[in-house]
């Protein structure tokens, strides 16, 4: 859904959005949205610049980074962002962030898309790790069996080279 930012009328612009788990991609093996996700909100003109305010609803499986076993994880992102326009000026320049920008995204275009806004605030709520379990065992690296699953032997046959002259001390 595109709002349209060059509109004159109708502000703020509220929003109710469905979006199918096909409409969505992470660009990422181990994330996969489970169902549809609902977006509700507002987009508001301001003097310069537009704020979004939004919830985000929905469920994931996330793997798991021990055993690659799915973990269903329930998605409730409030946010807030603010787009300002671009200073057209087409030159590339570094100067300092202060805190107060760094909910700031520019404007590339004359309209914002929703689906897109969603998606990266669904990716930024990601958690760097998720386990199925505090205790998972995760993967054999010999053979790959799920650990949690079965009592696997294989690291027990194979002793590293470095303590091996350790193991004719007893």
């Amino acid at each position: 859904m595109l709002v349209d930012l060059t509109d004159d009328a109708g502000w703020p612009k509220e929003f109710d959005l469905t979006i199918e788990p096909a409409e969505i991609d992470f660009d990422l093996n181990d994330v996969r949205l489970t169902g549809p996700v609902s977006a509700r909100g507002t987009v508001e003109k301001h003097a310069g610049w537009f704020e979004i305010h939004a919830l985000v609803k929905g469920t994931a499986a996330i793997d798991c980074c021990r055993c690659l076993e799915p973990v269903e994880r329930q998605l409730s992102i409030p946010f807030n962002i603010r787009f300002v326009r671009a200073n057209g000026s087409g030159e590339a320049h570094e100067r300092e962030v202060d805190s107060g920008e760094l909910d700031l995204s520019e404007l590339e275009s004359d309209d914002i898309d929703l689906k897109e806004v969603v998606r990266e605030q669904i990716l930024l709520d990601l958690p760097e790790q998720v386990f199925c379990r505090a205790d998972c065992k995760g993967l054999c690296p010999k053979c790959g069996a799920n650990r949690n699953l079965i009592d696997c032997k294989c690291e027990n046959e194979d002793v590293d080279p470095r303590w091996a002259a350790l193991k004719d001390l007893k």
